[in-house]
């Protein structure tokens, strides 16, 4: 099987079983999704989704999270992991919003990364979330997922798995291949004791051929 006929088979698979497959963040608007993945970084989504509320109720928007004290934002996520470096980073996040960027979140890839707390992946995801850009978000799920499936090769590096997913997969779907790959690697494709039995993308995956021998 050509690898491109393993992105056809697996896109066509995700678009019959998962065909409205988004983040599982919930999240009002792009503020609210900028803060929301800044905090999930080596944190579950589901702890994210319990700690937003009370921070959401108290700084709405850029300018009154801008206004925020370290002591009391660390309060309302100390139940993250990282609370510190966390809170220096939305607040950091917040000022140079109002600074540089009127109080709105750009829309570019490289304006959210000059963003404390944002690196390459956070941007992906609120660009191609919000504004459902070509843009590839490459985290743990992912990159295991799309090697073991066979969707990457011998890429060793976020950026090599970003650019081969972005090369095979048609453009229109790109923003939606990173959820598909997300909910597959944390629902079916664990890291640990894969759920083989269940998947239906075993009759193309790599690595399922290689256990089976």
């Amino acid at each position: 099987m050509t690898r491109k006929e393993r992105y056809t088979f697996i896109i066509n698979y995700f678009q019959g079983h998962a065909p409205n497959a988004e983040t599982e963040l919930i999240y009002e608007n792009e503020y609210q999704l900028l803060v929301s993945v800044i905090l999930s970084a080596q944190c579950t989504d589901k702890r994210v989704n319990l700690t937003t509320p009370a921070l959401f109720k108290k700084y709405p928007d850029p300018l009154s999270l801008s206004k925020a004290s370290s002591s009391a934002l660390f309060e309302l996520i100390k139940s993250i992991s990282y609370p510190n470096n966390k809170t220096k980073h939305l607040l950091g996040m917040a000022n140079m919003l109002m600074e540089k960027f009127g109080g709105k979140v750009p829309m570019t890839v490289n304006e959210l990364m000059q963003l404390p707390g944002v690196g390459r992946k956070t941007a992906n995801v609120i660009t191609s979330v919000i504004d459902k850009q070509p843009n590839m978000a490459v985290d743990t799920h992912v990159f295991r997922v799309s090697a073991r499936i066979g969707l990457t090769l011998k890429a060793n590096t976020t950026l090599a798995v970003e650019k081969q997913l972005i090369r095979f997969t048609p453009e229109e779907l790109i923003h939606k291949m990173h959820h598909w790959l997300i909910l597959h690697g944390r629902y079916i494709c664990i890291a640990r004791n894969p759920k083989c039995h269940e998947c239906g993308l075993r009759v193309v995956c790599r690595f399922y051929k290689s256990i089976s021998k």
